[in-house]
């Protein structure tokens, strides 16, 4: 609730053990007993279909060990220690196998 005198947000404050709503200019007012009860409603699940998937990766021409094709997305990822060179990954732009390289 708003000051109606000065439109300031009126702040609850307890005076001789009940409750009034005040505000720095002087206004007062017992607060009005008021009950909200919030309800929310779910209908259902919707269902989220994926229609394409868009590789972010870069291509390269290799072979696909899989389906020979002469494409492939790469990373690489360090999966072994520090001192160790990265793992190169790939991954056919045509059948989707997945294989790595270690250096």
């Amino acid at each position: 609730m708003f000051c109606p005198t000065c439109g300031s947000i009126l702040r609850p404050k307890d005076k001789a053990g009940k409750k009034v709503l005040f505000c720095s200019c002087g206004f007062s007012k017992a607060p009005e007993e008021e009950t909200a009860e919030l309800k929310e409603k779910v209908k259902g699940t919707k269902k989220i279909e994926v229609i394409e998937q868009v590789e972010t990766h870069p291509k390269i021409k290799t072979p696909c060990p899989k389906c020979d094709n002469k494409a492939a997305y790469f990373w690489t990822q360090q999966t072994r220690g520090a001192d160790e060179p990265e793992t190169r990954f790939f991954k056919c732009t045509k059948c989707n196998y997945t294989w790595r390289e270690y250096s």
